[in-house]
């Protein structure tokens, strides 16, 4: 069983305590046709080093490799979908870096699976930045990054909405977290104890517009 306190300072500091994979799954499964939808969008406001994330992409991952393990190209492209509906917000940077790379060697080692041979460089550099993206360092409470030490600095959080426009074509889109809650209806999000999140808004209706790109999927780390 993985340990559920780090360090006694972390929960003093933090309060830090890591849920367990059985109340995991059991949250997960209150949201269970969600967490087996592909494009369904999850957020985890305290990620820690991604419990839940890592569960839901997971589930996200089995589905698409039931529905498009016979061609590696449907496959890349929905598993692609599958990891850019996943966020997570942690004040500490070492399990956002962790988080990161647990979520990369989920999404990593079902592509191997799947597609063998037919994997590409580039797609794994694309899955690299959108977890560099969507699993952000800071602040769920003030909607601020933060630094090495925890402490709120001056850039709000800014989260990416990634859609795909064509087979090949992908768009993303910024926005910052402060617009995306203060601007969300109610009854397009649903909640699960405070910690889990899916939402289906339509992106336009979710907050201020800070950017956009379009670039093949491939290539959207072209846009850092």
């Amino acid at each position: 069983m993985k340990q559920q306190v780090k360090t006694k300072q972390r929960v003093a500091d933090f309060g830090e305590v890591l849920t367990a994979e059985r109340e995991v799954k059991a949250m997960c499964d209150l949201v269970k046709q969600e967490t087996e939808r592909i494009d369904s969008r999850f957020l985890e406001p305290a990620c820690g080093d991604g419990n839940f994330l890592a569960e839901i992409l997971a589930r996200k991952l089995a589905v698409v490799k039931r529905k498009y393990k016979r061609s590696a190209h449907d496959y890349e492209i929905n598993a692609i979908l599958a990891l850019s509906s996943i966020y997570g917000v942690d004040i500490l940077l070492d399990n956002a870096i962790a988080c990161r790379q647990r979520l990369f060697e989920i999404w990593d080692k079902e592509y191997v699976t799947v597609c063998k041979k037919q994997c590409r460089t580039d797609t794994r550099e694309a899955a690299k930045f959108i977890l560099s993206r969507n699993i952000v360092c800071g602040n769920a409470l003030t909607l601020m990054c933060v630094d090495e030490n925890g402490q709120d600095t001056t850039e709000p959080i800014v989260f990416s909405e990634w859609a795909f426009i064509t087979k090949a074509k992908m768009q993303r889109k910024d926005y910052t977290f402060d617009e995306l809650l203060n601007g969300k209806r109610d009854e397009t999000l649903k909640e699960t104890q405070g910690e889990l999140f899916a939402e289906e808004a339509p992106p336009d209706e979710e907050g201020k517009f800070l950017k956009q790109y379009i670039s093949d999927y491939r290539r959207i780390q072209d846009n850092g």
